[in-house]
């Protein structure tokens, strides 16, 4: 075909849908296999984001839609805020604010309920790199976290979110249930728990 030739175009017509992302149906991934098979790298997929101002339900509405249970809060990309999950939302500290203050659901922005910067632990990439499926198993363990975030520092010196490693992902490629202990189960009940 000649480089400036069109290609065959048509309208579209009615019932026509939109293509679906499948589940994920690669070969299981295997306790012994590299971390990295288990971590969503934010360099190859787009993170999830919402803004500080957004309603809780809106969020939680975001989440749905995207299939996600986490979003990176941010209000100028790409700069961190902090992380809100779908246990945040669901969890007590929405419970406790609307009783405190007197409000609806409905009235809770995501700043009242996510996990800042400052409260979020990290893993380094490099660590991730070189560790196991195994190795990820157990710190989701000894965190009590749902989630993990991994960053690295660019050549420039700054550090950024490089990934997010998350259980229910993760025990999907495996094929079994990971049994958390009830120790800290979201980021908002570790500040609290800390604070």
């Amino acid at each position: 075909m000649n480089h400036d030739t069109p290609l065959p175009h048509s309208r579209l017509r009615t019932g026509v849908s939109i293509a679906q992302t499948q589940p994920w149906a690669g070969d299981r991934v295997k306790l012994d296999s590299p971390a990295l098979a288990v971590m969503t790298d934010l360099t190859k997929i787009k993170a999830a984001t919402v803004l500080p101002s957004v309603p809780v339900k809106e969020a939680e509405w975001h989440m749905v839609y995207l299939g996600v249970h986490m979003l990176f809060v941010v209000s100028e990309m790409p700069a961190l805020e902090g992380l809100i999950t779908s246990t945040d939302i669901r969890g007590e500290r929405p419970l406790r604010l609307i009783q405190q203050r007197g409000v609806r659901f409905d009235d809770l922005t995501v700043s009242d309920v996510m996990t800042e910067r400052s409260h979020l632990e990290t893993i380094d990439f490099y660590k991730v790199m070189t560790a196991t499926v195994s190795n990820v198993i157990a710190t989701l363990k000894s965190c009590g976290r749902n989630h993990l975030l991994v960053t690295d520092t660019t050549s420039f010196g700054a550090v950024r979110a490089r990934g997010v490693i998350s259980r229910s992902q993760v025990e999907r490629q495996i094929g079994e249930p990971i049994h958390l202990p009830d120790v800290a189960g979201n980021f908002a009940e570790l500040v609290k728990i800390l604070c």
